[in-house]
């Protein structure tokens, strides 16, 4: 998780993130953006009208398996953020995606 507001680059850590994790050919990512949390400021940021925050936490979810995850981290290391970084292991109930050409394929 990092902050919404933090940059590097002149852009958004989420953005680098996310053409990094698809330079790198991982199956997919996905920015979530929280309406309220805290982290290691202790400072709760909130969408609430009367605290409107500019910092809000977001959830940078990279699908992939965990060999190739912890293979990708090494990517990250320029960026000097802070952050949390998890890995939660998922059973995969079906997953279909398109090869490059355009062709639906079915990974079971």
């Amino acid at each position: 998780m990092v902050g919404e507001s933090d940059q590097t680059h002149h852009h958004p850590v989420y953005t680098e993130i996310v053409h990094r994790a698809h330079r790198a050919g991982l199956a997919g990512a996905s920015v979530l953006r929280g309406i309220e949390g805290f982290g290691k400021s202790n400072h709760i940021h909130t969408t609430r009208l009367l605290s409107m925050s500019g910092d809000l936490p977001v959830a940078i979810c990279i699908v992939d398996t965990e060999e190739r995850i912890r293979a990708f981290l090494p990517e990250l290391e320029d960026l000097e953020i802070e952050g949390l970084v998890i890995l939660d292991p998922v059973e995969v109930i079906r997953y279909a995606g398109r090869r490059p050409s355009g062709r639906a394929e079915d990974h079971r």
